[in-house]
């Protein structure tokens, strides 16, 4: 009787993944819309601009990261943007003048720069392949993982398309 012994090759690769799921920030992201403080939606009036954002209770956006966005084509001046951000500071753990997503990505790109890499010092390593993950991620994780590892991939450990290799 022949025993057959099945191999993993993906285990004997050696070859380690890294995922960007790990990495993704868990905080909650909401955006504020600067044109629920606008006169007819669309006028930065200082006295009614100050009085109306005065009136929110900011702390709904507690340690949250926020994303400061204006649906409609108003110019806000800067130092309306500055007097929400004094008022957002004392609750939220980020703001920036953007979408959700794009937020999103910031403070994901900031987790990965941030992130202990040492464990993929020289080893042969593939970046997961997702068509929903934005392609700066892949960018800068080739960026911050090239000088480190013996080689570079993208996609599964099975199948690897080869980007760099020392």
């Amino acid at each position: 009787m022949d025993t057959q012994v099945f191999v993993n090759k993906a285990a004997a690769s050696g070859i380690i993944a890294f995922d960007f799921l790990n990495y993704k920030p868990t905080t909650e992201i909401v955006e504020l819309d600067i044109k629920d403080h606008l006169f007819m939606g669309m006028i930065v009036k200082e006295k009614e601009f100050k009085e109306s954002i005065s009136a929110v209770d900011y702390s709904v956006y507690q340690n949250k990261a926020v994303g400061i966005v204006c649906s409609t084509d108003a110019i806000i001046p800067p130092w309306a943007y500055m007097l929400l951000m004094e008022k957002l500071s004392p609750y939220v753990v980020y703001v920036d003048l953007n979408s959700a997503e794009k937020v999103l990505l910031d403070l994901w790109k900031r987790r990965l720069i941030y992130a202990d890499l040492r464990d993929f010092k020289d080893q042969k390593v593939v970046v997961r392949a997702s068509n929903s993950h934005d392609p700066a991620l892949y960018v800068l994780a080739t960026e911050l993982l090239k000088p480190l590892v013996k080689s570079l991939m993208y996609g599964e450990i099975g199948l690897p398309k080869v980007i760099f290799k020392k």
